[in-house]
């Protein structure tokens, strides 16, 4: 996992004007939202925001210091401006370190599967599985590797290893992956 890490201030003034300001200043201003949903308003540096934002997955974990104070959080949400392309605004959850978050997760696929090869037909049937686990646990991504699936053989969600600490809340049994054979 690569840890990216966010250094922010907190900040008293808020509305617009005092964000226009901000941004003036190569700041972009953000909320952080605990685990009780109390919010504390933020600035951010823009051009240190977008290195981590840019690079990162929905359920990438980074080091949010606020004022010297280190927090494990989640980027939910981005105010963007397509024209100008910047971020306008942006808002963080840092839950409880123990707090078991439920988020749904994309599965990427590598390999050709076998059965492919053998003139059968690959079908992604599912690539988006529930997990639920702590933020410190949480998968930046999952990624199966399907080159050794034959004709009439499926990838299913039993299939994946997330390790002890994420707990899978899909159906164990769905298909992510099948290999049909072909129509004679």
């Amino acid at each position: 996992m690569s840890k990216q890490t966010l250094n922010a201030k907190v900040r008293t003034v808020t509305g617009k004007t005092a964000a226009k300001n901000l941004r003036k200043e190569g700041r972009i201003p953000a909320v952080v939202y605990n685990a009780k949903g109390e919010a504390t308003s933020i600035d951010v540096d823009e051009v240190e925001f977008n290195k981590v934002w840019r690079s990162i997955t929905p359920t990438t974990s980074i080091t949010l210091n606020i004022d010297g104070k280190e927090n494990l959080a989640l980027i939910k949400d981005t105010e963007y401006n397509i024209r100008t392309d910047k971020v306008l605004h942006a808002d963080f959850f840092v839950p409880d370190a123990d707090q078991k978050l439920v988020i749904t997760i994309k599965v990427h696929y590598t390999g050709n599967p076998a059965g492919v090869l053998r003139g059968g037909f690959k079908k992604e049937r599912n690539n988006k599985i529930k997990i639920k686990a702590c933020i410190a646990d949480l998968p930046e991504t999952i990624t199966a590797d399907i080159s050794k699936l034959n004709v009439s053989e499926a990838l299913r969600v039993k299939d994946l290893d997330l390790g002890s600490k994420v707990e899978v809340l899909t159906d164990p049994n769905l298909p992510l992956v099948t290999v049909s054979p072909a129509r004679g």
